[in-house]
C-alpha cells in the first residue's frame, strides 16, 4: 500500500504540471514494462525483469531491494524537455515524501523510447 500510494500522490503532482501528461489510466503502470525483450525461457512475456518483484530470485543483478514487494512505474509524455523535467521532480519529491518509500529510479532504456534521457540526479 505504501509503494501505490506513493505513486498515487506522485501522479496527482505530476498532473498538476502544464504541458505533460501521465497516459495509462490512473497514472500508474505495474512494474517491469520493458522496451524489446528478454530471453528468460520461464517468462512468457517481455517483462523489465531486473523491475519485478515477483520474479526477484530468479534472475540475476535484480534492482530490487530485499523486503520490496510492489514496484510501480509512472510515464510522463511532455511537449518539451523543461516539462517533462519539471514533472519528473515534483513526481519524485511527491513520492518520497510518503514514510517508507526505499527506492526511486528511472529507465532510460538505453534511448529505445526516444531520442531523450532524463536522469534523475540531473534533477534533484
Amino acid at each position: 500500500m505504501t509503494a501505490l500510494t506513493a505513486a498515487e500522490i506522485a501522479v496527482d503532482a505530476i498532473q498538476s504540471m502544464e504541458d505533460t501528461i501521465t497516459p495509462f489510466p490512473g497514472g500508474i503502470v505495474a512494474s517491469g514494462s520493458k522496451a524489446g525483450f528478454n530471453t528468460y525461457k520461464f517468462m512468457k512475456a517481455t517483462a523489465n525483469e531486473k523491475f519485478c518483484p515477483s520474479i526477484r530470485d530468479k534472475v540475476e543483478g535484480t534492482e530490487i531491494p530485499e523486503g520490496v514487494k510492489a514496484v510501480y512505474e509512472l510515464v510522463i509524455n511532455g511537449l518539451d524537455e523543461d516539462s517533462i523535467q519539471a514533472a519528473m521532480k515534483a513526481g519524485v519529491k511527491a513520492a518520497t515524501a510518503v514514510a517508507g518509500i526505499s527506492k526511486v529510479t528511472a529507465g532510460n532504456y538505453g534511448g529505445k523510447l526516444g531520442k531523450y534521457q532524463f536522469h534523475l540526479k540531473d534533477l534533484i
